[in-house]
């Protein structure tokens, strides 16, 4: 890849390697599917940047962009970067009183929607008067208003440098005012660059399933795609059956993906596995696997990958922590899972390769990003991702670095014997027991999921006291379209005692596992199909934790054994 001296280097550099190869699609409900090339990509950015200067925005406004994925929004993204225009992404699953907080607090001057039934409803936000476009009306071919030199024009318009602030990105503000995170193009740039260095070299076709606002999407399949000329196929429905056709007919490759969406898709092959009565083949079969080579176990599961039309080999997964089991299932398939770590304040910090991707690690430190740990644990980052600050926000931001510049990743975490770095948990969510001794949830959390609790969130309601909220079977594959990020729909369990039991015996093996200190008192069935999530896909703890102080939890009963003779009980 040649140097970049801005993120528009990559859409220009991809119009001269990749020209007519399609560089992101999309596909509707009834399967209908458009198909923009790298060259017609680069065109569109370009219309795209002379509207927006017609709209009368300026070098450093901010442009609000709360739009479904499609391959008019990538172009949107460029196109802002050629008029010098901030973009402020909104994620879909944001609450109306988040987006309304940010919107407020970005000073934005304008707000690009999106097409199609899943396109948020701007009075939802109090929106309706705010000046508006439509993304896929910015990229229309050019109209009468456009001088005979447009094109011209544009491309002597100044390109900004690394320097410049390419984005800003919030959060969700659920709990309290939200940060806007301020990313240069070197910021992104270095992001991108750790991940040509993580990356294999191979042929990246990919369904695209994640929020295009997230910073993870951002950066593999946009930014890094086009730098390898992939082609990026966006879905729009939730449908489960169309989303699996969509990555079979798109032969995929490669997929970005939260660990929820992983567990998900891996719930749905176990479900088919079981409905054919090979659950039990299926798993001697997987123990068999993880003896041979990769493409030997692609071979063996043979059937499972034509679901998924034949060519996936790699998950990426990040945003969130990917338990063990989860990441073995899918390397029993022969695909290889790399895991990443970082935040959108300070890009990748930590990750695993193609070549070196153990369970339960995040990898090592990819440079010139360095990595280091507090005194108490927590994880530390410094390097060229490191974000400049939060928008307009210096008390907060000063309050995220040590006195030297290190970013506070608020995380704990440490390094294994090989150098690998291990997530331990948040630092706001370690229990500290009465006798001083440390619980970290997810060491638990991952206990019980290797035991066969599907998903499960520890709390301590009372001091000392070690529950586990249990996720009942049956979640919904996806949210559907126009749904809240905490919208849940209640599970029908058929068998309650049968539940019961085996969630009992789970928590009983997931316990003998465990150190005294960490074991679980008991336990409770969380009401709905999934916990409360945020727009980035992490569980609301906090909702969680005030839900389990009201009730009193099932306790762990005791293994009781059989009697062995008449009189004994």
């Amino acid at each position: 890849m040649d140097r970049l001296d801005s993120l528009l280097d990559i859409i220009d550099q991809g119009e001269d390697r990749y020209g007519d190869r399609f560089a992101f699609g999309m596909r509707g409900d009834d399967g209908s599917a458009e198909h923009w090339t790298y060259r017609e990509l680069n065109r569109r950015s370009r219309i795209i940047a002379w509207r927006l200067r017609a709209l009368g925005l300026v070098s450093g406004d901010r442009l609000l962009v709360w739009a479904p994925s499609s391959p008019a929004v990538p172009a949107l993204y460029f196109g802002a970067m050629r008029a010098g225009v901030t973009t402020v992404p909104l994620d879909l699953r944001m609450s109306s009183g988040a987006i309304e907080r940010i919107v407020a607090r970005a000073d934005a001057r304008h707000l690009v929607l999106g097409t199609g039934r899943d396109t948020p409803d701007p009075a939802d936000a109090r929106l309706e008067h705010f000046p508006s476009s439509v993304a896929e009306q910015l990229a229309a071919e050019p109209d009468a208003t456009f001088p005979a030199d447009w094109e011209a024009q544009v491309n002597a318009w100044r390109r900004p440098g690394r320097e410049d602030l390419a984005e800003v990105i919030f959060t969700s503000g659920t709990t309290g005012e939200p940060k806007g995170v301020m990313l240069t193009h070197g910021n992104l740039i270095g992001t991108m660059d750790a991940a040509h260095n993580l990356l294999p070299e191979q042929e990246h076709r990919a369904v695209s399933l994640l929020p295009i606002s997230h910073l993870l999407e951002q950066v593999a399949l946009i930014f890094y795609a086009m730098s390898v000329g992939a082609h990026v196929l966006y879905v729009r429905s939730r449908s489960p059956r169309v989303i699996f056709e969509s990555i079979r007919d798109h032969q995929t490759t490669s997929l970005v993906l939260v660990p929820q969406i992983m567990d998900l898709f891996w719930s749905a092959i176990e479900a088919e596995v079981a409905r054919q009565g090979k659950l039990a083949t299926f798993n001697r079969l997987r123990l068999i696997a993880r003896r041979l080579p990769y493409p030997a176990r692609r071979r063996l599961f043979a059937q499972v990958h034509r679901q998924f039309g034949g060519s996936l080999n790699l998950i990426v997964s990040a945003a969130a922590f990917l338990p063990p089991s989860l990441q073995q299932a899918w390397e029993d398939l022969g695909v290889v899972v790399m895991q990443g770590y970082g935040a959108t304040e300070c890009g990748v910090a930590s990750a695993t390769n193609q070549r070196d991707h153990g369970l339960g690690t995040v990898g090592r430190t990819i440079p010139p990003v360095q990595v280091t740990l507090a005194d108490d644990g927590e994880i530390l980052v410094c390097g060229p991702t490191l974000f400049s600050g939060y928008w307009r926000d210096p008390a907060t931001s000063a309050g995220s670095f040590t006195p030297d510049g290190w970013y506070r990743t608020g995380d704990i975490g440490r390094h294994d014997a090989s150098g690998h770095l291990v997530l331990m948990g948040r630092k706001k969510d370690i229990i500290v027991l009465p006798n001083g001794l440390n619980v970290y949830p997810e060491d638990v959390e991952n206990a019980l999921r290797t035991a066969g609790i599907r998903d499960a969130v520890v709390v301590e309601p009372r001091p000392g006291r070690i529950e586990a909220v249990v996720l009942a079977p049956g979640a919904p594959l996806l949210p559907q379209p126009g749904e809240p990020a905490d919208a849940t729909r209640a599970p029908e369990i058929d068998d309650p005692v049968r539940v019961r039991s085996e969630i009992e015996a789970a928590l009983r093996a997931a316990n003998r596992t465990l150190a005294v200190h960490q074991r679980v008192s008991s336990w409770r069935l969380w009401p709905d199909a999934d916990f409360p999530r945020t727009h980035t896909f992490k569980v609301q703890r906090d909702r969680v934790r005030a839900w389990a102080a009201i009730d009193e939890p099932l306790p762990v009963r005791e293994e009781r054994h059989p009697p062995t003779s008449r009189g004994e009980r």
